[in-house]
């Protein structure tokens, strides 16, 4: 038999067990409880912070919901921890802010919708549905679990172009006062999701710097195909420019069909039906559709089926691309095509060129060419020149455009110093070279008060062949050495006249026109197009190198 004999508990230690077994419980339960409180908050409670766009690994390390076998996204069973605090967005061009959030953050998953809160969003409504594979449901008060809404709402002062975007409980809202910046947001949201990637909880808060981000294209030298344009403005809208150059009359060719002057169409050219569904396409994603007609140099396709308007010397000899502007005749012809023009392009800006007229580069222009200073004395008297005569052909084409409600642009070695007659004010300062003829340097034209967009060719100049000292710009040089103040050479302007810079235009000469193929041309740019939009975009020193840089651009490609 045992020694060990059972002994029962007397009645005060089992009630003494019995209370503390209570208290733990209570405890866990409490625990438990505070936990699953903590897992379940969002939106900007429980820890929520700032941080800078660019300044932080990007996506969330919350897990993914999981999936039905349809791929539609099923509610996430309770959290087992706590979510981390969100991370930035990483984004080209860079967000201005992003607050910081607790949650799961969201990805696009089928059956869920876009729903607007204005009919004017539509458009940008069925567009980022159709890209993320979702369902425009058009404008709805409701709001469900897994949708984007889009909203014109905005504070008072708040940039048309600016955006709020919001990530939470498994929502999205982006939010603008203009249309414009709601499709900006628009362009973060896909970018954060691309290739199955997830957007942060929190709060982006964005604008741009410069109003003018820009690309131009020279369609006058080398016939770029209507889809290859189209592509090219898809890119663009994606990296949140807003403006398209079309450069399309050159001594090469004129490359748009015209109803006025048929005869000077090159055979290779765009149908103006093809130009509509151009801007048709740019419209819907905020670009403006910028045209140039370049007078009164660069007018060759134009004088080749006029040559009783070539500008010729006092020997007789033709002056290569450039019409006679004592010729009334002349200014007849290309006020013909602004005004044809003007009926196809609906956007605000018109580019007026007037660079490089060759009468102006010969030592004595009036004794070379005697036509033009006869027409300067009769028009200013004895003291009038041919850069009087020439600024009064830019004034006149301004009035032109004007007339058309266009704000008239030139580049700026078409403005001469030291002349009678002064350009008009309202022309904005197109600004790409230092080399010109009695060449003035930005500050010249900035400390009179006059707008000036970027050219500068030093960076952001693409020119095919790379003829005479060009060479193609990278897109490493321009991110880490450009900005919109480096107007000249590598030498930025003062502080001073920032707001006076309105933004700037990255550019493709196709001088040599068969230098490159346009799928080339297209691989070419990718980078410097990158690297200039993010300049414009965020006026900050960027966060990433240039090989971090590189690796998001391929990682969004």
């Amino acid at each position: 038999m045992s020694q060990h004999k059972h002994r029962r508990r007397s009645p005060a230690k089992s009630a003494l067990t019995q209370t503390w077994v209570l208290i733990v419980a209570v405890v866990v339960v409490t625990v438990a409880a505070g936990v699953s409180l903590g897992l379940l908050a969002t939106g900007d409670d429980g820890g929520a912070g700032e941080s800078q766009q660019g300044r932080t690994a990007p996506g969330t390390s919350a897990p993914a919901s999981p999936s039905d076998s349809k791929g539609a996204t099923r509610p996430s069973p309770s959290p087992t921890r706590s979510y981390p605090l969100s991370k930035a967005p990483r984004t080209i061009p860079a967000v201005g802010s992003h607050t910081a959030a607790r949650g799961p953050g969201w990805r696009p998953a089928r059956r869920e919708r876009v729903v607007v809160s204005d009919a004017g969003l539509a458009d940008e409504g069925r567009l980022l549905a159709g890209e993320l594979g979702l369902t425009y449901a058009g404008e709805k008060e409701d709001v469900r679990a897994g949708d984007v809404r889009l909203a014109l709402k905005g504070g008072q002062g708040a940039g048309a172009e600016s955006y709020t975007m919001t990530v939470r409980q498994g929502r999205v809202e982006i939010s603008g006062p203009g249309e414009a910046g709601v499709f900006y947001g628009t362009r973060t949201l896909k970018q954060e999701v691309h290739g199955g990637g997830t957007a942060p909880e929190g709060v982006v808060r964005d604008a741009p710097a410069k109003p003018v981000r820009g690309f131009m294209l020279d369609i006058a030298r080398k016939h770029f195909t209507a889809d290859w344009i189209e592509d090219r403005v898809r890119e663009l809208g994606d990296l949140k420019f807003n403006q398209l150059g079309l450069h399309f009359s050159d001594d090469q060719g004129f490359r748009i069909e015209s109803d006025s002057h048929p005869e000077i169409v090159s055979r290779q050219h765009l149908t103006k039906a093809q130009v509509r569904k151009i801007i048709r396409l740019a419209a819907a994603r905020h670009i403006t559709v910028v045209p140039e007609i370049d007078s009164p140099g660069h007018l060759g396709a134009v004088i080749a089926a006029h040559p009783e308007l070539q500008l010729r010397n006092v020997s007789g000899v033709a002056t290569r691309g450039a019409i006679d502007i004592s010729n009334p005749e002349s200014a007849k012809i290309v006020d013909d095509l602004l005004n044809e023009y003007a009926g196809l392009f609906p956007g605000g800006q018109w580019h007026l060129g007037g660079d490089e007229y060759q009468a102006l580069t010969v030592s004595n222009p009036e004794l070379t060419y005697p036509q033009l200073a006869a027409a300067a004395r009769k028009a200013y008297g004895a003291s009038g020149t041919v850069a009087d005569l020439t600024t009064k052909w830019l004034n006149d084409r301004a009035a032109t455009v004007r007339a058309h409600d266009r704000v008239p642009r030139a580049w700026n070695d078409g403005f001469f110093r030291n002349t009678s007659v002064q350009p008009d004010k309202d022309i904005q300062v197109a600004y790409w070279t230092g080399k010109e003829i009695g060449a003035r340097v930005p500050v010249q034209y900035l400390s009179a008060g006059r707008r000036l967009i970027n050219y500068n060719d030093e960076f952001l100049y693409y020119v095919l062949g790379q003829p005479q000292t060009f060479v193609y710009p990278t897109g490493q040089r321009i991110y880490e050495q450009w900005t919109p103040r480096v107007v000249r050479g590598t030498v930025a302007v003062s502080a001073a006249y920032d707001d006076q810079i309105l933004g700037g235009s990255f550019a493709v000469w196709c001088d040599f026109s068969n230098a490159q193929t346009q799928a080339q041309v297209a691989a070419g740019i990718r980078m410097p197009l990158r690297a200039t939009v993010q300049k414009l975009w965020d006026a900050r020193r960027p966060a990433l190198s240039w090989a971090e840089f590189r690796r998001l651009a391929d990682r969004l490609s």
